[in-house]
């Protein structure tokens, strides 16, 4: 089962708040793999304004989720240029019909999933309150102001932006959690769910770095010194 051959299929599965986007970039800097974020794929395909680009801007425009069908179509696309390197899908699959389509045209080694606690996740996300007049930015776990909802500078009331909101935050997670239970699910009879558990991503980290190294060669310290 070493890190030798086969190359690695991977997927990464976090709501918001989890920590993904860390630990994601902690992979590619370690790992030889790709990373393929569909967020920043989707937002190149717009800019470059392709042809699914432009499909899937219609749907953003109107406020409405892309289909499932476009997000395939996009993945399915980008993943035709990467069949020569392990890579690591994050924000892709994100419905059980994005799975099951996938699977079609790989064969998912493993998915790496981050669990944190429902609060720890609402406290991380609804932390930040702003200062409008100035753009002040406070965070209450990292940067708190020394009043509790007060402008250090000129003691005029913090307001939180309405995505930091508790309740803007508590439906995104339900609604993270609604789309995806599925897809762990399919996953998990699948076989190939890993989940890691914890409140900090730096105490998560190291064991989703040893699970890794058993799937996948690492980066060598020359590699990671240049670009």
């Amino acid at each position: 089962m070493g890190a030798s051959g086969r190359l690695l299929r991977a997927v990464i599965m976090g709501a918001p708040g989890s920590g993904k986007g860390t630990v994601s970039s902690r992979i590619t800097k370690h790992f030889q793999l790709k990373h393929l974020s569909s967020g920043d794929l989707l937002r190149q395909n717009m800019l470059q304004g392709t042809e699914i680009g432009v499909l899937a801007k219609t749907f953003i425009d109107q406020g409405k989720l892309i289909p499932d069908d476009v997000m395939t179509r996009l993945a399915l696309h980008e993943l035709k240029n990467l069949t020569q390197c392990s890579w690591l899908l994050d924000g892709f699959p994100r419905t059980l019909p994005q799975a099951e389509a996938l699977d079609k045209a790989y064969q998912i080694d493993t998915v790496i999933n981050l669990n944190v606690p429902f609060e720890v996740i609402k406290q991380r996300l609804t932390a930040r309150w702003i200062h409008p007049a100035s753009g002040r930015v406070y965070n209450i776990e990292f940067n708190p102001p020394k009043t509790v909802g007060i402008d250090d500078l000129t003691g005029e009331p913090l307001i939180q932006r309405e995505d930091d909101k508790p309740e803007t935050v508590i439906k995104r997670l339900k609604a993270y959690e609604a789309q995806t239970e599925p897809v762990l699910q399919y996953y998990q009879k699948k076989g190939v769910l890993e989940t890691f558990s914890g409140t900090e991503t730096n105490k998560i980290w190291p064991h989703v770095y040893s699970f890794l190294q058993t799937k996948v060669p690492e980066t060598t310290q020359k590699a990671s010194v240049t670009p």
